[in-house]
């Protein structure tokens, strides 16, 4: 298999299943091959983006079993009350982040159920005129499903508005597991798996590019990641639209799910490691960056992954408000 994914040929899911369960000395030669293929793609430099978070609301219509930062109108209990930003208070958050030496926002909230698609026009525009000069990465693609739709705009002209607004990336969040079977257990009520890839598909084709992630060990098994990877892999080959893949470890803490003992307590440091490097080998030649999420997996957990596949720390998110919601120790 690994011989396979050196000459660029695409796994098999079975096979992409085989790779997540090696442990022993087939561990450490995915490890290792993983860790080949990330110095022959990209060298050995590690980037990250100085950056600043920015989520300006979360007030959210759905409820996601995994989420502990969505809160309804009136809570004031799971780790702090409901709150909205308005867009003065979102640019002057980005002023600040400019003055810090940020050269990129990162926006995105719940999804309040009076926004429309103008309040994420707003915003954008709120943020252009404090920073001119700053990279916009924002909007879910079920931010842009609800901006679309209260708008009765089509995917395709709506993110082209956005584009001539002033946004420049999509973060390629609320995928979790691409694989229905998980998302009816974990966001029943959100986007399906086809249309987080249509939205995608999307913003590939009006010029704008995407990062994608995962969010794994909760309800889901390898089989699933391998399904989540491939359509990963096969919507890249036909946008070339994705900059980096970003695993993202289930924080359980303050999950509903697992409070009602209905998910397990993340992923082990087996798998989060190996979700980095089985990433490196499935999206190889296709995704040349692996991110690791420093909040979700700490340290010294970034540093094993940047030894398995990962060149790419994400950013310094100054206001990080969703893994600190879940009660992740690395967000403080």
């Amino acid at each position: 298999m690994l011989d396979k994914v050196l000459a660029a040929r695409e796994l098999a899911e079975d096979e992409i299943v085989r790779l997540f369960d090696a442990q022993g000395a087939d561990l450490h030669a995915v490890m290792a091959a993983a860790d080949h293929l990330r110095r022959d793609t990209v060298g050995e430099a590690v980037t990250h983006v100085r950056n600043c978070n920015i989520n300006y609301t979360n007030i959210c219509q759905h409820r996601c079993g995994f989420c502990a930062f969505a809160k309804s109108h009136a809570a004031s209990t799971l780790r702090g009350p409901a709150y909205r930003l308005d867009a003065d208070q979102v640019a002057a958050r980005a002023l600040e982040a400019w003055a810090r030496g940020a050269t990129e926002v990162c926006m995105q909230g719940g999804i309040h159920p009076h926004y429309t698609g103008d309040t994420y026009l707003e915003l954008l525009a709120a943020v252009k005129r404090a920073t001119p000069d700053m990279h916009i990465h924002a909007f879910s693609p079920l931010e842009i499903r609800h901006g679309a739709a209260t708008l009765g705009l089509s995917l395709h002209d709506y993110l082209r508005r956005l584009r001539d607004a002033g946004l420049r990336t999509l973060p390629g969040t609320a995928a979790e597991i691409l694989d229905d079977e998980v998302r009816a257990i974990i966001c029943p009520d959100k986007l399906d798996t086809a249309q987080w890839l249509e939205v995608m598909e999307a913003a590939h084709g009006v010029g704008m590019r995407s990062t994608a992630t995962i969010m794994f060990g909760h309800v889901d098994a390898p089989r699933h990641w391998a399904r989540h990877l491939l359509a990963i892999r096969r919507l890249q080959a036909k946008t070339g639209g994705f900059t980096e893949f970003v695993p993202l470890p289930f924080v359980h803490m303050e999950s509903p799910l697992w409070h009602k003992g209905r998910a397990r307590s993340g992923p082990t440091l087996r798998e989060a490691v190996l979700m980095h490097a089985v990433a490196r080998l499935v999206l190889h030649p296709l995704i040349p960056n692996i991110q690791t999420s420093w909040v979700k997996v700490g340290a010294e957990g970034a540093a094993l992954c940047l030894q398995a596949g990962a060149n790419d720390l994400g950013g310094t998110l100054m206001y990080e408000s969703i893994t600190r919601a879940a009660a992740a120790p690395t967000a403080r």
